[in-house]
């Protein structure tokens, strides 16, 4: 069974399957849809029809006698008159090497039996118009031919011909500009001798050789040329081989000077430095700007240990003036000097650690250990504000990669907002700390509050620079806090809490050795 159904030029396409009742519904299914059809119930007339009507789609029928889809497809790929022919297999197989082996004949895609007609309509459509689009651009790029020489003219980038000895056969305008000579001085000259001082010494390894002499495409950039005239100026080339029916007669070079582009490029990654140098410097600055709100307090927390020392001191000295001292008594005063010497040492030791400037890099962190550090900083602040904080994380929880002072700051940062908030509503209930995993690439760290919230109008502006809902902030804590997290690969925001008021503040981090695009907000 071979025929023409119905004529229509702008799009073919070809039936084959060995079931009529299989081809019967391929064709209710597109017979208004406005193509060519073509119907072929064996291999062999398949590859005539094709042969003779070059369609655009084939939709091939994988199980038939003789001759199985698959052999058709391979012929069909092999002949030059029908390779650019999109083959849709048909089968009911529904394996996953039988798709594979489809696909690495030349198949385009793959409809699985029964089929549906939405389906076949969609994929016909679409690789219909896909070959058509081909087609034109093939006819087209035949027309341009004639135009090259117009366009190469055009292109503000050097281009050359070369043969096979690297002998400059053309040069469009824009390489004797480059070279500030005219093309003719170009036409017959070395490229290498040209445009390289070392072309006499090391000849294998210089830029373009393996493309003339080995048909091997090159690309650089930021490499040294020289000018007609000697001086030298930094470029970025790309040369691809000239093939005549696989034999190789040269390369095309295509070249531009960059040296502009360079300056710029320098010019930015300068500003980039400054801005990070500015932004690091805001961090430590906001940082210092916290420790002296804290330093009173502090300074209350160094001087309990040291008044204990000096009380236990006072009590050992009397001790021993005593004719028969209990040495007992004695020793347990002296431990009681020594714990509180470690006490105080500890307090210094951590003001010290978050009052240095971070280094660059970032480490693998434990977030239950960098929970429980910040915990201990802000117990001056629990103090200060009679409240608590209640710390929660999700057992098994995995390390994030971060900087440790940075996201330390954040989250102080946090909880000292949070436990002024609920202060101010007259709440003694603790401040909720808590870590949990958000995906398979974050780790989201909230602080909720007991507060009386944030007004909704205040809740877009809650992170721009110098917007604080407090009498005496400067509005630059939230801002550096998004900032920071921002430069771990993570991002920070807030939400209303679901059940009763106050308000939720959340950050997220990467959890260390995952690859993928930094995290965002669950």
């Amino acid at each position: 069974m071979t025929e023409v159904v119905t004529e229509n030029s702008e799009v073919t396409v070809l039936l084959v399957d060995d079931n009529p009742q299989n081809l019967k519904v391929l064709y209710e299914t597109l017979k208004d849809k406005g193509y060519r059809l073509l119907i072929a119930n064996e291999g062999e007339k398949a590859l005539d029809l094709a042969h003779r009507h070059h369609p655009e789609v084939i939709l091939l029928d994988i199980m038939m006698p003789e001759m199985d889809g698959y052999e058709v497809c391979e012929r069909l790929k092999a002949d030059p008159e029908t390779s650019d022919c999109a083959v849709v297999f048909l089968s009911a197989l529904d394996d996953l090497q039988a798709k594979v082996r489809g696909f690495s004949l030349g198949g385009a895609d793959y409809i699985s039996k029964p089929f549906q007609s939405q389906e076949v309509i969609a994929r016909v459509k679409t690789h219909g118009r896909v070959i058509r689009l081909e087609r034109e651009l093939q006819a087209r790029n035949r027309e341009l031919q004639g135009d090259q020489a117009r366009i190469l003219n055009s292109i503000s980038e050097g281009i050359y011909g070369l043969d096979e000895h690297g002998i400059i056969e053309f040069a469009n305008p824009a390489s004797a500009m480059i070279m500030g000579c005219p093309v003719e001085d170009l036409i017959g000259k070395s490229f290498f001798e040209l445009h390289f001082s070392t072309a006499a010494q090391c000849q294998d390894s210089l830029p373009v050789m393996a493309t003339c002499r080995q048909g091997v495409a090159e690309g650089q950039r930021d490499i040294r040329m020289l000018r007609a005239d000697g001086s030298g100026f930094p470029a970025e080339y790309r040369s691809t081989p000239k093939l005549d029916d696989s034999e190789l007669h040269g390369a095309v070079v295509v070249f531009r000077d960059i040296t502009i582009e360079l300056k710029n490029e320098q010019a930015l990654e300068d500003a980039r430095a400054l801005v990070q140098e500015q932004r690091d410097q805001l961090a430590h600055t906001s940082r210092l700007t916290t420790m002296g709100e804290m330093a009173a307090g502090f300074a209350h927390e160094i001087n309990q240990p040291l008044t204990a020392i000096t009380n236990y001191a006072r009590v050992s000295k009397r001790m021993m003036a005593k004719e028969q001292p209990d040495l007992v008594l004695l020793q347990e005063t002296l431990d009681k000097i020594e714990a509180q010497s470690h006490r105080a040492s500890e307090i210094i030791r951590r003001i010290r650690r978050f009052m240095k400037k971070p280094a660059t890099g970032k480490e693998i962190l434990s977030v239950p250990a960098l929970l429980e550090d910040t915990r201990q900083f802000a117990e001056v602040d629990m103090r200060n504000n009679d409240g608590g904080i209640d710390v929660h994380f999700e057992d098994d929880l995995p390390d994030v990669l971060a900087d440790p002072i940075q996201v330390q700051q954040v989250a102080l940062n946090l909880i000292r907002n949070a436990l002024e908030a609920t202060r101010s509503a007259e709440s003694s209930a603790p401040v909720q700390v808590s870590a949990r995993r958000c995906g398979e690439q974050c780790v989201r760290i909230q602080v909720l509050d007991h507060g009386v919230g944030v007004h909704e109008d205040a809740v877009e502006k809650l992170f721009h620079p110098f917007y604080t809902t407090k009498d005496d902030g400067m509005g630059i804590g939230l801002a550096t806090c998004r900032s920071l997290i921002q430069a771990q690969g993570g991002d920070i925001g807030y939400e209303r809490p679901e059940q009763g008021g106050g308000a939720c503040f959340y950050f997220t981090l990467p959890i260390a050795g995952v690859d993928g695009q930094p995290c965002a907000v669950d």
